[in-house]
């Protein structure tokens, strides 16, 4: 199946409660843009909602495009299929070649985190910055990273996944840690997620079911969801701390729906000192430029313009 030239380039980002579509003309500029609720625990309705976007895509465009896809998880080098996806129904399955027979076409793949990355290195919050750590909080825990504008991907093709290393420095109520699907306990992506926000809302004595936009409202109130917001902030701090003290960013991007928290960008470099190995921290944490479309703008550039 050969590759073929474009004059337009349709980003897809799989999510796991949404999945969305972007396409971009040959000048960058946005001319579709649509997000549908994501099939979850169906393969086969994750491959036909993601082809009826591309359709839907090129009608609104007049024309056909390449497809670059932003996934949570990655492509094992040793068997093709997905691995390491917290949408579960994912893993073990020849998505990219499953995407180019129902979509007639090759189709690009990338982790999520390392799309966020690429596009916010390219002309976004860390625009000009030679080390990016990509960010993503939301329904997981990602991460990815560019360094000259350029996504790495890794031997192992899982540069960047700190969200399964366990919480960092943990304390004495963090030990073991909850359960994570991967099967391990006190991943990082089971206090950063949103279900890691709502549970210390939970154990710090909120009732009902809150959702992390509505927690952070709350904690301008002070009480249960305050101190919810407090816990989060320190642990994305101890978390974020770990990677400076391996990477050296100069540049953190938050992406995801939990980048949405005001708090976290004075509140986290306010604290994460305590934790880099460092007599000062000049990384500069920022909220991604292209917001939630950052992921999806970075899928469609994983073809290069001239695709």
């Amino acid at each position: 199946m050969a590759e073929r030239s474009s004059g337009i380039r349709i980003g897809i980002d799989l999510g796991g409660t949404k999945i969305e579509a972007l396409a971009l003309a040959s000048s960058g500029a946005e001319i579709f843009r649509l997000r549908v609720a994501t099939p979850r625990g169906s393969y086969d309705g994750t491959l036909q909602a993601i082809a009826d976007l591309v359709r839907d895509a090129e009608a609104a465009a007049g024309a056909s495009g390449s497809v670059g896809v932003g996934i949570p998880g990655a492509v094992s080098p040793a068997t093709g299929l997905i691995k390491n996806a917290n949408s579960t129904w994912l893993n073990g399955r020849p998505l990219r070649e499953d995407l180019a027979r129902v979509l007639g076409r090759p189709v690009r793949l990338a982790n999520d985190a390392n799309c966020l990355a690429l596009s916010e290195a390219s002309d976004g919050a860390a625009a000009g910055a030679a080390v990016v750590f990509g960010v993503i909080i939301g329904t997981g825990t990602g991460g990815g990273v560019a360094i000259d504008g350029r996504p790495v991907t890794g031997a192992n093709a899982i540069a960047g996944e700190w969200g399964h290393n366990p919480l960092p420095w943990p304390e004495a109520d963090e030990t073991p840690g909850p359960p994570c699907y991967c099967g391990l306990r006190g991943c990082m992506e089971t206090f950063l997620s949103g279900a890691g926000l709502a549970r210390a809302y939970r154990e710090s004595g909120g009732a009902g079911e809150r959702d992390a936009r509505s927690i952070a409202a709350e904690a301008r109130a002070g009480g249960p969801a305050a101190a919810a917001l407090d816990r989060y902030v320190r642990r994305l701090a101890r978390g974020l701390a770990s990677v400076i003290n391996v990477l050296d960013p100069d540049v953190i991007v938050l992406g995801g729906g939990l980048s949405n928290i005001d708090a976290l960008y004075a509140g986290v470099p306010a604290i994460w000192s305590e934790w880099v190995f460092s007599d000062r921290v000049d990384t500069r944490l920022r909220r991604a430029m292209h917001g939630d479309a950052s992921g999806v703008r970075g899928a469609a550039w994983l073809w290069p313009q001239e695709a």
